[in-house]
């Protein structure tokens, strides 16, 4: 798997839910912190976003907000309209619960009434990965014509299948917003190429260090050394170190063993092979150095940390 999956593989847990809503004008909501990440995206009418620090944001039609932190934020028809506390984030209202909704094709009488196609998605931040952690509170993606057309195709296979449930809806909704989730992200990371990236934008688009972090992920097993993953970078071994720690943030082995604990904790939490299997497939060849090692990261033998899990 390439790294940007990996990353978001690693924090996803529970299902994804989105619903269409719709507000009459004028509105003005204050939505708390929650766990996981949201997004909203302007179908219809007047929208402003208030991130948690900052100016008010204007959301045009076809614009997408991806919070990925699910930071506290406003939502309004206007800059002036006062924000009250909103009992329930429309990111957090469940599939089949729109908030007030007209018909298809239909409105509430109002010019100015809002519609707007919201999500959310539940991540484990127990361990979340540094890609994810490197993004802003608010991911504002304008709809620009010509840009990140599989953005706005996702979007519009998304409205439909929030709009007109079909058969097999269930399905098609998590899988489009796992979709929608990779086009906002593959979004973000090219727009931040078109300038002087830093961290891990800069990082993904490095073919050296991107080289090194896609022969991690792909085998994250195999007993790499330095110097063979700058073989693939075609560097040298200083040179291929001091550019991997300079943009992920770390040296190359110190990476390659937090991602295979990492690795081994989602094996555990959403798997049943046993012990031994999720110690050979992150490198190590005796379950009592990978039970070790497991306990020293995590405070829990791996047994007991999927008893944990399988809990909650």
């Amino acid at each position: 798997m390439d790294v940007l999956s990996d990353a978001v593989t690693a924090m996803r847990t529970g299902k994804p839910h989105s619903g269409r809503v719709h507000r009459p004008a004028p509105f003005g909501m204050w939505n708390p912190l929650v766990a996981g990440a949201g997004f909203h995206i302007v179908l219809q009418g007047p929208c402003w976003l208030f991130p948690p620090d900052g100016v008010p944001i204007a959301l045009g039609v076809g614009d997408v907000a991806f919070l990925p932190h699910g930071a506290a934020h406003g939502l309004a028809d206007s800059p002036s309209t006062p924000l009250v506390d909103a009992a329930t984030s429309p990111a957090e209202i469940p599939p089949g619960q729109d908030d007030n909704v007209p018909p298809t094709g239909q409105t509430d009488g109002s010019a100015d009434a809002t519609v707007m196609l919201c999500g959310a998605y539940l991540l484990d931040r127990s361990r979340t990965h540094p890609l994810l952690d490197d993004l802003p509170e608010v991911i504002h993606l304008p709809a620009r014509v010509g840009r990140h057309p599989g953005l706005h195709a996702a979007v519009n296979l998304l409205g439909c299948e929030v709009e007109q449930p079909r058969p097999g809806g269930d399905a098609m909704l998590a899988a489009l917003l796992d979709v929608l989730l990779l086009h906002i992200l593959r979004a973000w990371f090219d727009e931040q190429s078109a300038h002087a990236a830093t961290g891990w934008a800069a990082a993904l688009r490095d073919p050296a260090v991107a080289a090194g972090l896609r022969a991690i992920h792909n085998d994250p097993g195999r007993q790499w050394t330095v110097a063979e993953l700058a073989s693939l970078a075609g560097l040298s071994r200083a040179a291929f170190a001091r550019r991997f720690a300079a943009l992920v943030g770390q040296p190359p082995q110190a990476y390659l063993t937090w991602w295979r604990m990492t690795a081994a904790r989602r094996l555990l939490r959403d798997g049943d092979a046993p012990l031994a299997t999720v110690a050979r497939k992150v490198g190590y060849t005796s379950e009592f150095a990978f039970a070790h090692a497991f306990k020293r990261e995590y405070g829990l033998a791996p047994g007991g940390f999927r008893r944990s899990a399988r809990r909650t």
